[in-house]
Parts: C-alpha cells; sequence; structure tokens
C-alpha cells in the first residue's frame, strides 16, 4: 500500500474514528469533537471499517477543481501577459485584460498563473522594504512634495521629471505635473495648481534640496529662505525637511508605483509629450486615488482657503533686490536694466528696488509696489550703434562696450539666478538656452584644440578667407 497524504484535521478525524469504533466513545460526543453531524459520523464511520485510514483522506486531494478554468483560457491570458504586460503586477494585469480583452480573471488566479509561467515574484520574493512610521491623522496637515527624474516616456521621449504631491494622511496623490527638470519655477506652477484646488495645507515636507532649504548656513542674503521658502511663509505654510529618503516614505512609495503604472498608462496612450501627458494626468489621479487611497482617520480637513487679497501670481516668482546706480542702471543676472527717467524713477538713485521674475518670462522691476518702466541691455549681446544712440542714458553701457568691443561674449559660467528649464518662452529663458549653447561650444572647441595635430602651424593658404571675414 502507497504513502497517503492527510492533513491535521484528517489525522486528528482518524483518532477519533478509531475511538468511537472500539466504543470508547459515543456517536453524539465523536460528531462534535469532529464538528460535523451524527448522519455524516456514521458515513464517515462506515468508509473507515471499509477502507481503513485512507478512506478518510480526502478523495479529491491531486484532482484538478471543478471550477478550474479551461487550459484554454489560461493559455491565452499567460500569452496576452507575456506579449503586452510582462512588468505588470497581476492586479494591474487584471485589470487591463479585462478592459482591453474581455478576458475576466481573478487576480488571485492570474498571480498562482504568472507566478508558475516566472512572469512574476511576490513581495517576499523581491524584498521590498516597508516605512512603518505612522500617518498623520488630518487630510491637509501634511503632504510630502518631491519630483522623480525617470524616463517617463520611455526611449519615445527624453527623461523629464514629475513633481508629486501626496497626502500623508491618506496617500492621495494631491498634484502630478511633469516638468523638463526639477526647478523654482516648476514647483511654483504645481503650487499654484495646488492651492487653487485643495487650499493651503499645514505644512509640506520635502527632502534637503536647494529648492527648499538654504545649505549655506552663513549665507548674506534670503533671510535664511529660499525662494519657495519664502513664498510659502507669505502664504502662512511651514515647510519641514526630512533627514532621510526614508522618512518621506509615502511619496517615495508613490514613485514606485508610478514609475510601474503611469510610463505603462502612457504607453498604452500613446502619449510622448510633456503636454499631452499633463492632459492625461486628471484622469489617471481620479483612477489611482479610487484604487489607492485611505481613509483619514479623522474626518476634518486641515486645508485652509486662500486669502483672495493674496495675489498668487505675485508671491509665486522669483524676487531680488538690487541697488540703483546714479545712471539708473539696475544689474541682473548680467543684464543692465536702464530705468526711464521719468517720475518717481528720477529719485532712486541709490536706492534699493525689487527685482520680479515670474514663471511665464515677465520681468518687472519695482519700488513699494510700483512698477517702473526700463529697456533691457544683454551684456552677453553685441549692440549695434543704432541701439546705442537710442538710449540716452547709457554711461555705464558704452564704458563697457569700449573694454568689450573686439572681443566676443565670454561664456565662462552661467549667470546666477533662478534654473530657467521650466519657465515660460521669453527674454530671459531665450537669453539663457543662447548662453548654455555658446558654452557647449565652445566646451567642444577646447577640447578639439588639445589635440597633438593641433601643435604644427602652418601658413593659410592665400585664398583663405580672413577672420574678420569669417
Amino acid at each position: 500500500m502507497g504513502m497517503v497524504v492527510m492533513s491535521k484535521r484528517e489525522l486528528n478525524r482518524l483518532e477519533v474514528l478509531a475511538r468511537l469504533d472500539s466504543d470508547r466513545l459515543t456517536a453524539q460526543a465523536a460528531a462534535e469533537l469532529m464538528k460535523m453531524t451524527p448522519r455524516q459520523t456514521y458515513r464517515l464511520l462506515r468508509r473507515y471499517r471499509d477502507g481503513g485510514a485512507s478512506a478518510v483522506a480526502n478523495q479529491r486531494r491531486g484532482r484538478p477543481s471543478n471550477n478550474r478554468l479551461p487550459d484554454v483560457v489560461r493559455d491565452h491570458a499567460i500569452a496576452l501577459v507575456r506579449e503586452r504586460y510582462a512588468d505588470f503586477g497581476p492586479t494591474f494585469a487584471a485589470e487591463k485584460l479585462a478592459e482591453r480583452h474581455d478576458l475576466r480573471v481573478s487576480r488571485e488566479t492570474l498571480r498562482s498563473w504568472m507566478r508558475q509561467a516566472g512572469i512574476w515574484m511576490s513581495r517576499a520574493e523581491r524584498k521590498r522594504i516597508q516605512q512603518p512610521r505612522h500617518r498623520r491623522e488630518h487630510v491637509g496637515e501634511l503632504v510630502q512634495i518631491d519630483g522623480s527624474e525617470h524616463r517617463w516616456f520611455e526611449d519615445r521621449a527624453a527623461v523629464c521629471t514629475l513633481l508629486v504631491f501626496v497626502d500623508d494622511a491618506t496617500s492621495r496623490l494631491m498634484e502630478l505635473r511633469f516638468v523638463a527638470s526639477e526647478s523654482t519655477f516648476a514647483y511654483f506652477e504645481a503650487l499654484k495648481a495646488y492651492l487653487r484646488r485643495h487650499g493651503k495645507p499645514v505644512a509640506f515636507y520635502s527632502d534637503k534640496h536647494s529648492i527648499f532649504r538654504v545649505s549655506n548656513e552663513n549665507a548674506v542674503s534670503g533671510n535664511g529662505m529660499t525662494q519657495f521658502g519664502r513664498a510659502l511663509s507669505e502664504l502662512n505654510i511651514e515647510i519641514l525637511c526630512a533627514n532621510t529618503s526614508q522618512a518621506k516614505g509615502r511619496v517615495e512609495r508613490a514613485h514606485h508605483t508610478l514609475q510601474d503604472r503611469l510610463v505603462k498608462e502612457l504607453r498604452l496612450a500613446g502619449i510622448n509629450t510633456i503636454e499631452a501627458a499633463n492632459a492625461f494626468l486628471p484622469n489617471f489621479v481620479a483612477d489611482y486615488n479610487g484604487r489607492f487611497a485611505k481613509p483619514a482617520a479623522r474626518d476634518q480637513d486641515f486645508h485652509r482657503p486662500v486669502d483672495l487679497r493674496q495675489d498668487l501670481d505675485q508671491i509665486l516668482c522669483w524676487r531680488e533686490q538690487r541697488q540703483v546706480s546714479h545712471q539708473l542702471v539696475v544689474n541682473y543676472s548680467r543684464m543692465k536694466l536702464t530705468l526711464k527717467p521719468e517720475g518717481l524713477a528720477v529719485r532712486l538713485r541709490g536706492k534699493m528696488v525689487e527685482i520680479y521674475d515670474f514663471p511665464d518670462g515677465r520681468l518687472e522691476i519695482r519700488w513699494k509696489g510700483r512698477s517702473l518702466r526700463y529697456s533691457a541691455f544683454d551684456k552677453l549681446q553685441r549692440v549695434s550703434h543704432a541701439a546705442i544712440v537710442e538710449n540716452k542714458r547709457l554711461g555705464e553701457i558704452l564704458a563697457w562696450i569700449k573694454e568689450q568691443q573686439d572681443r566676443q561674449p565670454r561664456f565662462n559660467r552661467v549667470p546666477d539666478g533662478p534654473r530657467r528649464s521650466s519657465q515660460k518662452p521669453g527674454m530671459l529663458k531665450t537669453r539663457a538656452l543662447q548662453i548654455a549653447e555658446a558654452a557647449k561650444l565652445k566646451s567642444k572647441a577646447l577640447r578639439v584644440s588639445r589635440r597633438r595635430s593641433d601643435m604644427v602651424v602652418s601658413a593659410a593658404p592665400a585664398h583663405a578667407p580672413s577672420e574678420a571675414a569669417k
């Protein structure tokens, strides 16, 4: 007789049946011990007397279930997963099989199939580490913010950054925005959309990026605040910086989920531009929150309405103070901004004015809230004689032109000021792109000039054009 596999419950029943068969136990007591009716107890006793211990074991053990799906359905599902959803999890893959292929399979069944086919591994096998920090109790009490640089469009477009705002109490996605790179202007635009949609939270929780925190403790300007911190201070919103990435685990885990799900959703939708992706995000966020958001421990929402007297456009911009020279010239980002000699501007010699650099590309000079008219001169551009004649008060500019008249502008470094990758097209954005392009060309020229073959100097042919003609 071969080996019989039995469960612990079946072994316990075997012991009770042996005692019942030897009249050491009544049928009623045996039924109570086996948690079945007396009728079923007598039926099981007859099987025991006729077949012995092996008759007590489940007769269907090792056989396929009667509710098992046909092998054709299994093979079709696995083929679709291998072809289109090989990097999807079982839950997400089951959703897409139902939505796009009308193939309805439970996620646990699909999970078993994918594990058997070697397509998917469990969390224990992947050894994911979970952060045990407790959630806040109210919506809007703490909102975690971070940027995730990733190939969101895979090989269809260049790398870009997704700004993510996650509520700590519920894990809800509060705001998503694709941008070219993580910058102050990008966070200004995302914050403006957040405030108009939800209101003001109690605090934001971020990493120690220079956008959120001044790294230099001895910095003279800025009152220890970054431009983003200054804007939040005016809005009466606190910002806290995490010491480690594990401390802001909500947004970090959201990055992992988004880099899995959102990348594939963009692929299925055929999206490969930042503009189209931002238009796609609202529906994705609603679906994501419906699936994964948790209920808050308390019902009260801590978001506060934005004060109608506060203009978000005036707060969410880059501000710096500059001194007006005796020629009514203000220097900013290696540019000379000459005030029009009219009205209030004439009396501002030697006084401090404020530069307003907006995300939409506008640039304003203000004194005590009043906007001043000006004309701009870029040090990095050559000025025609006609432009010099038109400017009547360009003493400093003329002195600089006299020094640089026969030399091209030198792009030794990018001028001080905000990163403009996320700023809309304008005078300063176009200028920043020109500086970056010229710096690349100069670097390339320097690398070429170091070659050994360039050390040999030969006379130019007679018909070669001169340097000035070039």
